[in-house]
C-alpha cells in the first residue's frame, strides 16, 4: 500500500480526537455526553462549561480539519482525489469516532477548519451566512445548516480564486449532506418551534437530547 493511501486514515484518526469530551472531562471531571444537548461540540461545551471551554473546543475540532488537509496538500501537492478524501474523512472521524464508540459531534467545526485550507474565501463567505441567520434567528443548528447548503454553492461560483476540483466540489456537496443529516433532531425541533435559541436562559440544561447543538 502506497505511503499517500494512509493519508486519510490519518485524516480520520486525527478528526476522530474528541476535544469537546476530553477538555469537558479535564474542567468538570464529568461525561460531555451526558450534560446538556449531550453533544460533544463547542455550542454544547459552552452552554454547560463555560465560553472559555467552547471557544478553545471550537478552535481544537477546526484545526484538527485544518491540520488533516494542511497534510495532504503538502505531502501529495496537486492529489484532487485525495484530498477530497482527506477531507471528508477528517469530518468521518468526528462524526465516528472510534474513541467513543463511533459517535461523535456533528462536523461543522471540523469541516470549518478542513475548508479553510482550501477555499478560504468561499469559506469565509459561508460562515458570514452563519453569522447572519444565527443574529437574526439565534438558533445555531439553523445558521450551521445554511452555512453548510451555502458553502457548495460558493465554492461552484469560483468566489474568491479559480473553482476548486470535481473531487473537492463533490466532497463539500457530500460533507454538508452529512453535516445536515446529523442535524436531523434539530430540523425536527425547529419545525416544530421547541429549538433552543443560542444564549436563551436553561438551553442545553438536559441529558435526553432535547435541546440542539451544532458543532
Amino acid at each position: 500500500m502506497s505511503a499517500l493511501n494512509l493519508i486519510p486514515v490519518l485524516a480520520f484518526l486525527l478528526g476522530s480526537v474528541p476535544f469537546g469530551y476530553l477538555l469537558y472531562r479535564l474542567s468538570t471531571g464529568r461525561d460531555i455526553r451526558q450534560a446538556g444537548s449531550g453533544n460533544i461540540g463547542a455550542t454544547n461545551v459552552m452552554r454547560t462549561a463555560g465560553k472559555k471551554m467552547g471557544l478553545l473546543t471550537l478552535a481544537l475540532d477546526a484545526a484538527k480539519g485544518y491540520a488533516a488537509v494542511e497534510i495532504a496538500r503538502h505531502m501529495a501537492p496537486g492529489h484532487a482525489v485525495l484530498l477530497a478524501a482527506t477531507l471528508l474523512a477528517a469530518i468521518l472521524g468526528h462524526l465516528y469516532s472510534p474513541w467513543l464508540r463511533f459517535r461523535g459531534g456533528k462536523g461543522v467545526a471540523t469541516g470549518l477548519g478542513a475548508f479553510l485550507a482550501i477555499a478560504a474565501v468561499p469559506l469565509l463567505l459561508a460562515a458570514a451566512i452563519f453569522v447572519i441567520v444565527l443574529a437574526l434567528t439565534r438558533y445555531v443548528s439553523l445558521a450551521s445548516i445554511c452555512a453548510c447548503t451555502a458553502l457548495p454553492a460558493l465554492l461552484w461560483t469560483g468566489w474568491g480564486g479559480a473553482r476548486p476540483s470535481v473531487p473537492v466540489e463533490m466532497a463539500a456537496i457530500i460533507a454538508a449532506a452529512l453535516i445536515i443529516a446529523r442535524h436531523h433532531a434539530n430540523i425536527g425541533r425547529l419545525l416544530a418551534g421547541t429549538e433552543s435559541r443560542f444564549g436563551s436562559k436553561g438551553a442545553g440544561t438536559t441529558s435526553s437530547g432535547a435541546t440542539g447543538s451544532a458543532a
